[in-house]
């Protein structure tokens, strides 16, 4: 039960972590990585997907230390990480990027929030004056916004 609740926690803090990460490092002194993100060069792998590696790596090490002899609640704290690498992929790379063609469309207000957050942290295409750098929590102006296009939308 320890395990799941760790787990939980982590992957739930992740959040934060990311909106941090995203705003302070890869906005940040990393931008050189992050920066074909924002200005696509048109390849397959951008130097961004080197921060999968940046996060992996780190739960990977908790996952195989809790597991063979550290304590548990550190590969707790792995998986969590684990899980929102998931979660995350699965959001960035395939629901609002499409970088994997099995997605594509969506009725989901969420969905529709998070792809609408995500484009307008993409104006910014320089790594200052962004906005929404979170990834599965999103603003409750991204929300008004979804909502204000549904209703003109069923009142057309």
């Amino acid at each position: 039960m320890l395990f799941l609740i760790v787990m939980l926690i982590t992957f739930f803090l992740m959040e934060g972590v990311t909106w941090l990460t995203h705003k302070y490092v890869m906005h940040g002194f990393l931008w050189y990585l992050h920066e074909d993100h924002h200005q696509p060069t048109g390849h397959v792998l951008e130097k961004n997907d080197a921060f999968f590696l940046i996060f992996a790596i780190p739960s990977m090490a908790c996952i195989f230390y809790g597991t063979f002899g550290g304590p548990l609640w550190v590969a707790a704290i792995g998986t969590g990480v684990a899980m929102y690498g998931l979660a995350y992929f699965i959001v960035h790379e395939v629901v609002i990027h499409q970088r994997l063609k099995f997605f594509t469309r969506s009725d989901s207000r969420y969905i529709k929030t998070i792809r609408w957050a995500h484009k307008m942290h993409h104006k910014h295409m320089n790594k200052e004056d962004g906005e929404s750098f979170g990834m599965l929590w999103v603003a409750k102006m991204y929300w008004d916004k979804v909502k204000r296009d549904e209703k003109i939308q069923n009142q057309a």
